[in-house]
């Protein structure tokens, strides 16, 4: 089995969304259709799903604005995790980020999400003992 890593495209958004729930990634203050629209406006190339046997079992969006890039909707189907497929969607995206020039990726983590931050960890992320801060300008809920 060979995983395909490819460029997101619009067929694949429903699909892209019931990976999204499938693995906790939906929250009601982020609409899901309005994330796809907002990615394909900036930056579609670093959008990219990973298919198995036909099947859409993982994402990843990134970005890259200069400075640093970030990682968002990294995921993969509960019932293919473990398998390096995360890994492989992350080397793919640093790549591409690594020939835009980009030389640091952030990325953000919910602090009760322990899996994934040992995913990170076991693949060479950090804790830049920094405070993640947001401040929404668009209230997108569902």
């Amino acid at each position: 089995m060979k995983l395909n890593i490819r460029k997101f495209k619009l067929k694949d958004e429903e699909e892209v969304i019931d990976l999204w729930r499938a693995c906790g990634l939906v929250v009601p203050w982020n609409n899901p259709h309005l994330d796809i629209q907002r990615k394909l406006k900036v930056q579609p190339e670093l959008f990219l799903v990973g298919c198995l046997e036909g099947r859409l079992i993982a994402s990843v969006m990134a970005g890259y604005e200069g400075h640093r890039g970030w990682v968002n909707y990294l995921a993969v189907h509960p019932d293919y995790q473990r398998r390096g497929i995360g890994r492989s969607m992350m080397e793919r995206v640093e790549q591409l980020l690594l020939t835009m020039g980009c030389p640091k990726i952030n990325l953000q983590v919910r602090k009760t999400n322990q899996g994934v931050i040992n995913f990170y960890q076991e693949i060479g992320f950090r804790d830049d003992n920094v405070i993640g801060m947001g401040k929404r300008l668009i209230k997108d809920e569902l």
